[in-house]
């Protein structure tokens, strides 16, 4: 009786463990395309997108490994138009860590530095789960051949 209840539950957990995973990966698809949006519409980046303990990235622009905090992510655009494609994701724990690899590109200006026409970048993003949102807790931005890093160069 026990084994006939295990494999029941088994076979239940075939049928759904691919519609959550699903699940997993339109949220993050949806999250990178609404951090997108966010800095369109605000000329800034959504500082809530980082782990409440922080992310540790390699921008685009070169340099060595930055930590970034909500309190240290100022990067404010005086323009800013970008957009995001063929975004993939590996979901590590369901519902609790994933990564996020995608391109983006954008014509940018932050201020008080020079203007990035042609930001074109490979991104990979790790997402953790905290208070029931997906935030950034690692992150790797590489340009593409032919396209540029940023302007930046260190966090404010």
């Amino acid at each position: 009786m026990k084994n006939i209840k295990f494999f029941a539950f088994a076979i239940a957990l075939s049928f759904t463990s691919p519609q959550l995973l699903a699940d997993t990966v339109q949220e993050i698809k949806a999250v990178v395309e609404a951090n997108m949006a966010y800095s369109n519409e605000n000329l800034s980046q959504d500082s809530m997108r980082i782990s409440a303990s922080g992310s540790k990235e390699f921008f685009s622009s070169g340099g060595l490994l930055n930590t970034i905090t909500r309190d240290s992510d100022a990067s404010d655009f005086e323009y800013f138009e970008g957009s995001v494609k063929h975004i993939e994701v590996v979901v590590l724990v369901e519902g609790q860590a994933a990564i996020a690899h995608y391109y983006q590109e954008a014509s940018m200006k932050p201020k008080g530095l020079p203007a990035v026409p042609n930001y074109r970048t490979r991104v990979t993003q790790a997402f953790v789960k905290e208070d029931g949102m997906w935030r950034v807790k690692a992150a790797h931005w590489s340009p593409l051949q032919g396209g540029a890093g940023t302007s930046q160069t260190v966090v404010k």
